[in-house]
């Protein structure tokens, strides 16, 4: 029930889960240690964090959770984009902010969902690139061997880069293996990366490899992100923002 609920949520409190269990907090204390030695979830002051690696949160869960943070991250990743630059925007929810909020720049883009290609379709200053592929539902991302191939066709100064996980032990990390072999492509693409990822995310690790922390130039995450793993990322070099 813990991990079930963990799945569908990321993070709950132990008061969340003794009432959902009907279980003391002693008891709900207990099982997160030993769910924690086995490595998943990962426990933070009265509350526990999913470290699942296999499931992915369905798109449409993830784009009701910490929507105020990302939408704080969304403005400050736009902010670090100059007019006249040539820009990857990632699939995800948090990517998806950072394109919203990118709307009024002039910018050559390459989306790689469905989701950041509509949110710049009425963008007057945006000259949109579709690098065509097979589309992942419901992530309505761009997959596959025509996707890869258009990247390595071309270079950009920016990756708006998400993702399901970072960590110093794993680097950055996704659920899906075609989409990570994408976010690969992107990376090799791009002069700068720039990873918008909400604090939920740091210290968590997903199935399928992206890269590690020094392919990363710069992370926007908001304020609850874990200072652990912040230190980790700048000995790595990366320049972290929190917003």
């Amino acid at each position: 029930m813990i991990l079930t609920a963990l799945r569908e949520r990321s993070r709950m409190t132990v008061a969340d889960l003794a009432g959902l269990t009907q279980c003391s907090e002693m008891t709900i204390r207990r099982d997160l240690d030993a769910l924690e030695r086995d490595g998943l979830l990962r426990r933070v002051r009265g509350a526990a964090v999913s470290m699942l690696a296999g499931e992915e949160t369905p798109f449409a869960v993830r784009s009701r959770q910490h929507v105020d943070a990302k939408r704080r991250i969304g403005l400050a990743v736009a902010g670090l984009l100059d007019d006249g630059e040539s820009v990857v925007f990632d699939s995800g929810t948090t990517a998806l902010e950072a394109a919203r909020a990118s709307t009024g720049r002039r910018l050559t883009v390459l989306p790689l969902s469905l989701h950041i290609a509509a949110a710049f379709e009425q963008a007057e200053h945006v000259h949109q690139v579709l690098p065509g592929g097979d589309v992942r539902k419901p992530e309505q991302a761009f997959i596959g061997p025509l996707t890869e191939y258009a990247l390595d066709r071309m270079r950009f100064d920016t990756l708006v880069l998400g993702c399901c996980g970072v960590s110093g032990k794993d680097g950055v990390t996704a659920y899906d293996l075609a989409e990570s072999q994408v976010k690969r492509a992107a990376v090799r693409a791009s002069a700068r990366v720039v990873a918008a990822v909400d604090a939920s995310k740091l210290g968590r690790r997903a199935f399928a490899r992206v890269c590690e922390l020094d392919a990363l130039h710069v992370l926007v995450t908001d304020s609850a992100a874990p200072e652990d793993e912040l230190d980790q990322l700048r000995k790595a070099g990366v320049e972290v923002h929190c917003v």
